[in-house]
């Protein structure tokens, strides 16, 4: 959809119900599951093909979360940009970027901070839909936990259209790749 070498991409996990965080934005359902940090559609591998990441700002508030209370460091190398229509404090040390408006004007940059390397949308689903009402979502990468929530953060809150590119599985997870392909309202034929 981006028309370039790079690709836009929502790569993340989500229960077998659809939500990729709790009511209270946990992800703790997540870091108990099995997976093999060497196996199909694996993170490291995809991380290496990345050049830029976007995220929301609650992802940004829940890492930066994380990192005060020691649970984690900043652990990405490329340019971050989280779309927010508040003030937040940045990360000492990190490359992060802040931004506000229409996600089509904010994807241009992303393209240019990712010097021909693909775009991550990081979280949440709401902003990946943002960039897919946009027509700038490439991909949807998915792992897939068996667990339901039944309530919480929706995976992908719109109405779309998707083909399955490559299906894998990864120890607990069922792994998927879909191109995206647009929007839908009552009409699904191809």
């Amino acid at each position: 959809m981006t028309g370039t070498t790079s690709k836009t991409v929502f790569y993340t996990a989500t229960t077998l119900d659809g939500y990729i965080a709790d009511p209270a934005d946990s992800l703790d359902w997540l870091f108990v599951q099995d997976i093999d940090a060497d196996g199909p559609m694996n993170y490291d591998s995809f991380i290496t093909g990345v050049g830029a990441l976007v995220m929301g700002a609650t992802t940004y508030e829940w890492i930066r979360a994380r990192i005060a209370d020691g649970r984690e460091k900043w652990s990405y190398t490329v340019p971050t940009t989280v779309v927010t229509h508040r003030d937040l404090p940045p990360i000492e040390g990190a490359d992060v970027r802040f931004a506000s408006g229409d996600v089509a004007a904010v994807h241009a940059g992303l393209l240019a901070a990712a010097g021909g390397r693909d775009v991550w949308v990081v979280g949440g689903g709401d902003l990946a839909g943002q960039f897919a009402d946009a027509g700038l979502l490439d991909e949807i990468v998915v792992a897939i936990a068996p667990v339901t929530l039944g309530e919480g953060r929706p995976l992908f809150p719109r109405r779309y259209a998707l083909r399955l590119v490559e299906v894998e599985r990864n120890r607990a997870f069922a792994c998927a790749r879909y191109a995206v392909l647009g929007p839908r309202t009552t009409d699904w034929a191809p």
